[in-house]
């Protein structure tokens, strides 16, 4: 058991250790549009020192340190799950989603959807740590993608103008 202690009551938990957790991991949501991320999850986990709460907030047990989401989470403790997709909905706008806010929504509003926490999260720390931040360093798009994107061989042909 691991006790952790912040200015809120001690938390008591039983945190995943960091080398119990996958080598890899496939991050395949939008297979449709892109090919999936692998996602070297050792390397990160190396990088971060074991400190999972780097990239899972506080799923992992450590205090919540976003002063909104302290509200409500301020004594949440370990989560099952710290699968990002568990928290961040897909589809941020979706009807269903919505749904699901507190009424009248006044908490999760401004929650970012799940390619937004990956982007901010994970582009953010690439930009401190010098990794990759170019959109296809780590997304290759699908010709379904590009079809949808209106990219490469689907790009509108720039037609020239004739003057007369």
């Amino acid at each position: 058991m691991l006790t952790l202690f912040a200015l809120a009551p001690p938390v008591v938990c039983s945190a995943m250790d960091a080398e119990d957790a996958p080598d890899d991991v496939d991050i395949d949501i939008m297979v449709n549009l892109y090919k999936k991320v692998e996602f070297p999850h050792s390397v990160h986990v190396d990088i971060t020192e074991g400190d999972c709460s780097v990239c899972h907030h506080h799923t992992t047990g450590t205090p919540v340190t976003d002063p909104n989401c302290a509200r409500c989470h301020a004594n949440s403790g370990e989560q099952e799950s710290v699968a990002c997709r568990d928290c961040h909905p897909l589809n941020r706008f979706s009807q269903e989603y919505l749904k699901t806010l507190d009424k009248p929504l006044l908490y999760h509003i401004n929650k970012v959807g799940l390619k937004g926490a990956y982007h901010l999260n994970c582009r953010g720390c690439h930009v401190k740590m010098d990794g990759p931040i170019g959109c296809e360093e780590c997304h290759a798009m699908t010709d379904a993608g590009k079809k949808f994107y209106h990219t490469g061989k689907y790009a509108p042909m720039h037609k020239k103008k004739r003057h007369h």
